[in-house]
């Protein structure tokens, strides 16, 4: 055929008009159906033409925003199964086969807002074998385009007539041609691409197709046996599992710590007075005396002075000495000194009192910020008139 037949046939003066009158002049003789050989093979010349216009890539565009295609859908709305109607329909299906044969979004979204799916698959199921190939050619050129599958798998009604049809086109023929097959084959392995339509088909693709029914069929068409093989490897595999659940704290391994002292918690109290002593006996308050174990932390509140011995005699002695740590327990550094001692309590105004300094057991520092331990108190019982020396501890050369 002449390369450039359709740019001359489009740009010419008043010839698309008169291709047009032409087709038109068909339609009274579809309903009621009096189509004759003649009138047939004239309509069929002129879908010639108008095939050579659709297929060139200059024309194309044109072609289809003046909307020449809405002038065949008529041609192809038939039901007659006579030879003049099947030429008619089977010439009209190769304008769109010839639209469609280059891979083009643009042209697939124009036929999806036609009904040239519902067409073609109604021929796919009553017409010739030959017009059987060329409708299947057509839809799966559609959905080979991205729109075309999603508008198939959209909704369950389009994606169920599709392969309602094909599996019936499967079912008709046990040896059906090599050429329609291979376009069987590849509308369902498209299908497989949506997740939904893949899942669908595991369950609803014919048994044909998977226990070698056409292994003869397609023995000599290596690529239609490789879409087959891919078809049944893409059915093959699961439809995907749920995520895991989430664990909960026990299935995470928590368990119950142990009763670990909380940092910058309340210190220990101090000891309480001494249970069942004897009111008239000899009780002596010494220094606060702590567990050995770890040193205060530094800045912590100090311990609190010891209260004194419960029921101790009046008239007995007690000696009040400095607050004394354990060695090892030293305190934290910065601390104020301790007070000097006070006067021994009931000593005679003309006696000799000397007070000397605090001294604290080796390695007992004083406590960092921590409030000083308070003095000793006066002695119990002491003489008025007696001696009475308040001091540290000295031993005398």
């Amino acid at each position: 055929m002449f390369p450039d037949l359709g740019p001359l046939i489009w740009h010419s003066f008043g010839t698309m008009v008169v291709l047009l009158q032409e087709i038109m002049s068909v339609y009274p003789t579809l309903s009621p159906p009096t189509l004759s050989a003649s009138v047939s093979n004239r309509a069929c010349n002129v879908l010639a033409l108008l095939q050579s216009v659709a297929s060139h890539p200059e024309t194309r565009d044109p072609f289809l925003k003046a909307e020449i295609t809405e002038y065949l859908y008529p041609l192809l709305n038939t039901t007659i199964d006579t030879r003049s109607f099947e030429y008619l329909r089977l010439t009209t299906l190769g304008v769109f086969g010839a639209l469609v044969k280059v891979d083009d979004t643009e042209v697939v979204n124009s036929l999806l807002k036609s009904d040239i799916i519902h067409l073609c698959l109604r021929i796919m199921e009553t017409g010739s074998e030959l017009s059987k190939t060329v409708a299947t050619f057509i839809v799966q050129k559609i959905i080979i385009d991205e729109a075309g599958l999603q508008h198939i798998c959209g909704t369950p009604e389009r994606f169920f007539g599709i392969a309602s049809v094909l599996a019936s086109m499967v079912a008709e023929q046990p040896q059906p041609s090599t050429r329609l097959l291979k376009h069987i084959i590849r509308c369902y392995l498209r299908l497989t691409d949506d997740p939904r339509a893949r899942t669908a088909l595991q369950t609803n693709l014919p048994e044909a197709l998977r226990d070698g029914t056409f292994d003869n069929c397609l023995g000599d068409d290596a690529v239609a046996r490789l879409y087959l093989q891919q078809l049944l490897d893409n059915l093959a595999e699961p439809a995907g599992e749920a995520p895991p659940p989430v664990p909960g704290p026990a299935a995470a391994g928590v368990t119950h710590l142990g009763s670990a002292p909380v940092a910058g918690g309340a210190p220990h109290p101090g000891p309480g007075p001494v249970a069942g002593a004897s009111p008239r006996g000899s009780s002596q308050a010494g220094p606060s005396r702590a567990h050995q174990g770890p040193a205060p932390a530094a800045g912590g509140a100090p311990h609190p002075s010891p209260d004194p011995a419960a029921g101790a005699s009046p008239g007995g002695s007690s000696q009040a000495g400095p607050s004394r740590a354990h060695p090892g327990s030293a305190s934290a550094a910065g601390g104020a000194p301790h007070p000097g001692p006070g006067p021994a309590a009931g000593a005679s105004p003309g006696g000799s009192s000397q007070a000397g300094p605090s001294h604290a057991h080796p390695g007992s520092a004083p406590a960092a910020g921590g409030a000083p331990h308070p003095g000793p108190g006066p002695v119990a019982g002491g003489s008025s008139g007696g001696s009475s020396q308040a001091g540290p501890s000295r031993r005398r050369r």
